[in-house]
């Protein structure tokens, strides 16, 4: 995949947006194909059940995750980056849910992709997020937004790096918090600084992301535990926090079928993610760096072509 993310970085902004979003959908379903098969699933479906709130955790693609939200009060709903609509409609369906909004994260395909036909199949849909170049947004939203589904709150922060307009997805209802974070924050990890820099990807996780309560639950793109985690044990291989994880992580995706690691908190990946850890002492040691955001893209520099042994 990182050969196409780096051909498709540098050609997209020489050919049409539509052309390069068809492309990237071949690319994807063929990926996805030859992974799990025409069929198969990278992971088994997963409800987490928060105290006023229920994640349903569905698997799309290779390894992407889209979230269905339901606020238990109103029986009403929201979907995260709903890029295979089919597995949606059947969730929504199993769980007599009135589904209200889509929540998306980025423009990326393997996020937005789906939204033209979830539309075109259940009208009255708010859609939202942060980029012009999402398909079929009803409402544009920027950093400090809000919005409700049911009586859940939802708080937009822009985390522009991976993209321009990414926008993650905070939630919070009396006790339960959550935050839906696309590609920029993963398990372990963040995302490609694809059209941005080192400056925003540390305001986006230090200064944005890092700052919400430590048990909130991280909700995010795909499924990328343990090759983030080996990146995090081959820059800290003392951080027993790390090696715990990994070993936790192991054994949920060696199940049959493969377990999802997701939800972390932010607490948690303040003790394991190299890349919400760069004022630590470990990590400049390891950069040869002292200024924080030096140390961020010297990590993600490493980590473009890190290969895991």
């Amino acid at each position: 995949m990182c050969s196409w993310s780096s051909l498709f970085k540098s050609v997209g902004s020489y050919i049409p947006l539509g052309l390069t979003q068809r492309a990237t959908a071949v690319y994807f379903t063929v990926n996805a194909w030859s992974k799990v098969g025409v069929r198969g699933v990278h992971s088994q479906q997963k409800t987490v059940n928060h105290i006023n709130m229920k994640i349903r955790i569905l698997p799309a693609l290779s390894d992407n995750y889209m979230y269905l939200l339901v606020d238990q009060s109103t029986n009403r709903a929201a979907i995260v980056d709903p890029v295979d609509p089919t597995s949606v409609l059947s969730a929504v369906e199993e769980e007599g849910v009135n589904l209200t909004t889509v929540l998306t994260t980025h423009h990326h395909w393997d996020h937005a992709g789906g939204n033209k036909e979830l539309v075109s199949l259940m009208s009255g849909l708010n859609v939202i997020g942060g980029d012009d170049r999402i398909d079929c947004v009803t409402k544009k939203v920027q950093h400090g937004d809000t919005l409700t589904v049911g009586n859940l709150t939802v708080n937009c922060i822009s985390t522009p790096c991976h993209t321009t307009g990414h926008i993650c997805y905070y939630v919070t209802n009396d006790q339960d918090k959550l935050v839906f974070t696309g590609d920029t924050l993963f398990l372990g990890g963040c995302g490609r600084f694809f059209e941005g820099t080192a400056e925003q990807m540390y305001s986006a996780l230090v200064t944005k992301l890092g700052q919400l309560p430590g048990d909130t639950k991280v909700y995010c793109g795909h499924e990328y535990s343990l090759q983030n985690l080996a990146y995090g044990h081959h820059v800290e291989p003392d951080n027993k926090d790390i090696n715990e994880k990994i070993a936790w992580c192991k054994i949920l995706r060696d199940k049959s079928p493969a377990q999802p690691t997701v939800p972390s908190t932010i607490e948690e990946e303040k003790r394991i993610n190299p890349f919400m850890r760069v004022g630590d002492p470990s990590l400049q040691s390891y950069t040869g760096e002292t200024d924080p955001i030096v140390v961020m893209r010297a990590l993600r520099t490493e980590k473009d072509t890190f290969k895991s042994k």
